[in-house]
């Protein structure tokens, strides 16, 4: 497209990604009020509800029982030293002995041995924190309650987006779980501090939930209508999908000469985000032309040719390992031809590769799910389906990719360790997301994600059958951290 032809248009809205959170506000630890031994427990897992004023466990406690014995005492004395009659009495009150406990023990003038602890909140266990058979200190957690009649949805938001988020902004919410249905809420709290790992900064809404509908650990999608005026048309829009981050650049490819399909890769400045339009502070001017569809496929061939690229600042001559044996020396300039990047893919070639798509999707899952076992299953899985045919038709640069991917599989389905298979899946997607970016009539659409922050912040791609964002290369750790930069259909 040429910069500056478009401008931000009308749909004002920022959209984010995040996931359901227990309110922390309302969450009570249930402690021991004195030392003793866990005789029972009647809390044993994670979900279970409880009531107030529910026998939570049983605990025998000495240091109890030898206060009894002290109150049993005092008993006779209380008429000629009530004080110090009255102080046993109030010693047994701190350990959260009830009156009716107390009066209990001194009219039976018998020592209990085994002290009920109850709840003192309603809610849902989200933690057990001690077994039957624990010896605990005073103090000491016995399980964690949550309230969860509200929740917390919590967002990341891009440093991009910061200006434009504020407290007590409406918020439309959704989630897979209730596809056909929009929950409204405000920003309650924008954290001051910004997360140095992903750079975004949490972002929070409080929602009502006495039905439970909302489960910790869901994911949501929140959208905010912005208030601020977007048609100033001296500002530079281009659309998101023209651009590739990484963890210090954001970069477009450009077209060199108005006459010759040439390509350069530019590094430019960004402002605010306004939907999937992303404002240009510097690097771009009026009338330049830049890719706006398709940029990963483009940078992935000038890295096969050893140029200039995302993953590759400086440039240089070893990008795949295939480049010398294949006869493809990688040139000097930093240019790209239209021509020099564009693969041509046979119809039973681009047959066969669809094939290894699930099982390459359940090796992205796996990933996310931080399962190295069964990453390495299914990258063997999509392996099998790729070696199969005889590709003897591919060109040299398509070769190059389809090897490089192969590699890559094997060395996922041997590494022995996570941080390995990650380190694999980065030239995975480097390569395979090239091919995929040129099949045409996929039957479904995919999505090419982006994580800027991994590879060591120079950023890296996936595929995905979904638009929500779940991040395979940090898993839980950075589970939304990312954006989407193309589609394939």
């Amino acid at each position: 497209i040429v910069v500056g032809t478009k401008s931000a248009g009308d749909d004002n809205s920022i959209s984010l990604s995040g996931k359901i959170a227990v309110n922390e506000e309302a969450v009570a630890v249930q402690a021991s009020y004195f030392d003793g031994r866990i005789e029972r427990l009647n809390v044993n897992y994670e979900g279970q509800e409880v009531r107030k004023g529910q026998l939570l466990g049983t605990i025998y406690s000495p240091e109890l029982v030898a206060a009894q014995q002290e109150l049993l005492t005092t008993v006779s004395l209380k008429q000629s030293q009530p004080q110090l009659y009255q102080a046993v009495r109030n010693k047994l009150k701190l350990w959260k002995l009830s009156e009716n406990q107390i009066n209990a023990i001194e009219s039976s003038t018998k020592v209990t041995e085994y002290f009920p602890v109850y709840a003192t909140v309603s809610g849902t266990v989200s933690e057990v924190m001690s077994a039957e058979g624990d010896y605990v200190k005073k103090g000491q957690p016995i399980v964690k309650v949550s309230n969860l009649s509200t929740v917390w949805a919590e967002f990341d938001a891009y440093e991009t987006q910061l200006s434009q988020l504020k407290k007590g902004q409406r918020i439309s919410i959704t989630t897979n779980a209730y596809p056909n249905k929009t929950f409204n809420g405000k920003i309650s709290f924008v954290d001051p501090v910004l997360n140095n790992a992903t750079r975004t900064v949490t972002v929070r809404a409080t929602l009502a939930n006495q039905n439970e509908q909302f489960k910790p650990g869901m994911f949501v999608t929140g959208k905010i209508q912005n208030d601020k005026n977007f048609s100033d048309e001296s500002k530079l829009w281009v659309p998101s999908s023209a651009v590739m981050w990484t963890g210090e650049r954001s970069l477009v490819y450009i077209k060199v000469k108005p006459d010759e399909p040439v390509f350069e890769m530019r590094e430019v400045m960004l402002g605010v985000r306004n939907g999937e339009q992303l404002e240009v502070i510097s690097g771009l001017n009026s009338g330049e032309e830049i890719v706006a569809n398709g940029t990963f496929s483009v940078d992935a061939a000038a890295q096969l040719q050893g140029k200039k690229s995302m993953m590759n600042k400086a440039g240089g001559k070893t990008r795949t390992g295939h480049e010398g044996h294949l006869g493809m020396q990688p040139q000097e300039d930093s240019n790209s031809s239209e021509d020099q990047m564009k693969m041509t893919l046979p119809d039973t070639f681009q047959k066969e590769f669809e094939k290894g798509f699930p099982a390459y999707l359940k090796l992205k899952d796996a990933l996310v799910a931080s399962n190295s076992k069964q990453a390495a299953i299914h990258a063997k899985a999509t392996l099998e389906i790729w070696q199969r045919p005889n590709f003897s038709d591919l060109g040299t640069m398509e070769r190059a990719h389809l090897d490089k991917s192969i590699e890559m599989l094997e060395a996922i389905t041997k590494a022995g360790k996570l941080e390995d298979q990650r380190s694999h899946f980065v030239i995975l997607n480097a390569n395979m997301v090239a091919i995929a970016g040129e099949l045409k009539d996929l039957g479904n659409a995919l999505y090419v994600q982006q994580c800027p922050m991994a590879n060591s912040n120079k950023g890296a791609v996936w595929l995905s059958a979904e638009k929500e964002i779940r991040n395979p290369y940090y898993g839980d750790a950075m589970l939304t951290c990312g954006s989407v930069i193309d589609s394939l259909r």
